[in-house]
C-alpha cells in the first residue's frame, strides 16, 4: 500500500464514501482487497483524530441525537444460536440542526452505558447551553442528565408505529400513527422539538456505505473495519461532502472549517501522518475474507 500515489487512495476511499463494497472497490480501482482493507483502518484512524482534534467548541444552538441498527457478522438472533460475529451494533449520532453537523458518534449497543458514553462526548464538544431533541428511548433520560448538569433544555420526541405483522412488507417501515413531544429538562421550544434532521442523515449513511445496505451480503465481518467505515463516512459528509440543504459542508457552515477539504486532502494527510509516526497508522489486517 506504501506504492499508491496519493490520487490513488484518493479514488479507493472515494469508492468507499459513495456506496460501494470493499469488493467493488477492489475491482474498480485495481486494487487488491487487503490493500482496501489497510488504507480503510489507516484512514479511518486518521479521520477518527482529526475529528476529535478539529470539532470541538461549537456555538451550536440545536442538537438533534438517534440511533441507527446495524449488524456485524451476524444479527443478534444468530449470535445467541451460537453465530459468528457480534451481533447487533447501533452508531448513536448527533446533528447540528442548524449547519448540519455531525457532533459525535459512538459505536456500541442500544444500552445505558452506551447513551452514557455518546452523550458525555457529545456534551463536551459543545461550547454552550443548547436544545436537545432525543427519541423516546429511556436509557437518554439519565444521560442527558449527567452529562449536561441540567443544564440543557432538552425534549423526548415519542413516536408511536402501527403493528408490524409478519408477511410480505416486512422489511417495510412501519407507519408513525401518533408524535408526542415530551418536555424533560428546562424550556424547549416546542416549534423545534425534532428529529427529521437526524434522521434524514441516517438515511445519507445506508446510501454512502455499502455496510449499511439491507437485504445484502455486504455488511462489516468486523467491528474494527465497521467502526473505521463509519468514522471515514463522518468525516467525508462533514468536511468534503456539499450538502444539498445548507449548499456547502457542515463543517464550513459551523465555522469550524474555512473551505471545502476532498479526498486528495485526505489521502496527503494520511502521507503527512504515516511520514510523522515512521509507518502506518495501524497493525496489520490478515489477508481473509472478513470485510
Amino acid at each position: 500500500m506504501r506504492k499508491l500515489s496519493a490520487e490513488k487512495r484518493a479514488a479507493i476511499l472515494t469508492a468507499l464514501v459513495e456506496g460501494n463494497s470493499v469488493n467493488a472497490t477492489a475491482r474498480i480501482t485495481g486494487a487488491s482487497k487487503i490493500t482496501v482493507l489497510r488504507l480503510l483502518a489507516d484512514a479511518g484512524t486518521l479521520c477518527a483524530e482529526l475529528h476529535d482534534a478539529h470539532v470541538r467548541n461549537l456555538a451550536t444552538k440545536r442538537v438533534q441525537v438517534d440511533e441507527v441498527w446495524s449488524f456485524v457478522g451476524c444479527k443478534q438472533r444468530t449470535k445467541e444460536r451460537g453465530g459468528k460475529g457480534e451481533g447487533d451494533s447501533w452508531v448513536w449520532a448527533a446533528l447540528d440542526a442548524d449547519s448540519k453537523l455531525c457532533i459525535d458518534h459512538h459505536v456500541g449497543a442500544r444500552e445505558v452505558d452506551d447513551a452514557h458514553a455518546f452523550m458525555g462526548k457529545v456534551a463536551k464538544r459543545l461550547a454552550g447551553r443548547v436544545q436537545l431533541t432525543s427519541d423516546g428511548l429511556s436509557a437518554y433520560w439519565h444521560a442527558v442528565v449527567v452529562a449536561f448538569d441540567c443544564e440543557v433544555d432538552f425534549a423526548m420526541l415519542v413516536k408511536e408505529f402501527q403493528n408490524v405483522y409478519p408477511g410480505a412488507g416486512r422489511y417495510s417501515p412501519p407507519a408513525v400513527i401518533r408524535i408526542t413531544k415530551k418536555p424533560r429538562i428546562g424550556k424547549p421550544e416546542e416549534a423545534h422539538i425534532s428529529t427529521s434532521f437526524v434522521e434524514r442523515q441516517n438515511l445519507t449513511m445506508r446510501m454512502g456505505m455499502r455496510r449499511f445496505t439491507r437485504l445484502t451480503n455486504g455488511f462489516s465481518k468486523r467491528l474494527e473495519n465497521h467502526k473505521h467505515a463509519i468514522a471515514l463516512h463522518y468525516w467525508h459528509y462533514n468536511f468534503a461532502r456539499k450538502h444539498m440543504t445548507i449548499k456547502t459542508m457542515p463543517a464550513v457552515a459551523a465555522g469550524i472549517a474555512d473551505r471545502a477539504l476532498t479526498m486528495l486532502d485526505l489521502a496527503q494527510m494520511l502521507e503527512a501522518a504515516e511520514a510523522k509516526a515512521g509507518g502506518r497508522l495501524t497493525g496489520y489486517l490478515p489477508a481473509e475474507s472478513s470485510k
